[in-house]
């Protein structure tokens, strides 16, 4: 099948949700459940994919639209919001060139996915059209991930399987993934394969390289400073607690005090 611009598609896009599994414990989930409620709604939900958050959020009655550059992904959603009975506001346009029809009081990109933007111009727009969307006050609450740190291995690879809950199909992902330090670029190399009665009757090759930038603490504040945002804070791990100087996973937000965009 031919390639989108996107990168999820194909049974990339279609195993999504299986090899993620129950997320319904994910610490994330009440985080930024928290951050919409700390910081007001509507609130947009950047790189919403399936709807792992967006439908949860919007069963629950909170006023939140979603995003997402992977028409797959979209189509995905909207199939399990009508299952689901919820109804849903749901856009595709890629981050970096985000241009909707109203404004938030919370804007939140879970699953670092501001990372998957590897020209640091192109995350400095997508930093600005969250700026742009934002109501004077409003907040940008997004996780980072420091992929690498020295003296660890520079490869890895893995190998996960799921059940595919319509057919019982096996889902096998073969995942190979290398760092270089010199770019802070991770290469990834994924073959996605669907086996039934011990014979794969699909089979997928998906290479990124590079894949996703990595980020320190001090690069995530120094994105939200670009974007024109006030009052840049980092949190642990999907928490409300202060950042620790060496952690890997941590959570930024920054407000858009200043209205003075068009």
């Amino acid at each position: 099948m031919p390639n989108p611009d996107y990168e999820y598609h194909g049974l990339l896009a279609a195993t999504w949700d299986a090899f993620r599994g129950d997320t319904s414990v994910w610490p994330d989930r009440a985080f930024y459940r928290e951050a919409i409620r700390r910081f007001g709604e509507p609130a947009l939900d950047v790189g919403c994919g399936t709807g792992r958050l967006l439908l949860d959020y919007r069963a629950e009655g909170i006023d939140v639209d979603g995003v997402d550059v992977s028409r797959e992904m979209l189509a995905l959603c909207r199939d399990k919001a009508e299952r689901l009975g919820v109804s849903v506001r749901i856009f595709e346009q890629p981050m970096e060139e985000l241009d909707l029809p109203r404004r938030y009081r919370c804007i939140i990109v879970p699953s670092s996915s501001i990372q998957l933007l590897l020209d640091p111009a192109g995350a400095a727009a997508a930093m600005r059209r969250f700026h742009d969307h934002l109501e004077p006050g409003g907040a940008l609450v997004m996780p980072f991930m420091t992929l690498w740190a020295p003296g660890e291995p520079l490869e890895s690879e893995s190998t996960d399987e799921a059940i595919r809950a319509d057919d019982g199909a096996t889902l096998r992902r073969t995942s190979r993934t290398r760092f270089d330090p010199a770019t802070g670029l991770e290469d990834t190399d994924d073959r996605y394969d669907v086996i039934v009665d011990g014979e794969v009757v699909e089979s997928e090759h998906h290479l990124r390289s590079p894949a996703t930038r990595s980020y320190t603490q001090e690069d995530a504040v120094r994105l939200y400073a670009e974007g024109g945002f006030d009052r840049v804070e980092l949190f642990g791990e999907f928490t409300w607690d202060p950042v620790t100087p060496d952690a890997r996973i941590f959570c930024a937000t920054g407000s858009a005090q200043r209205d003075e965009r068009t």
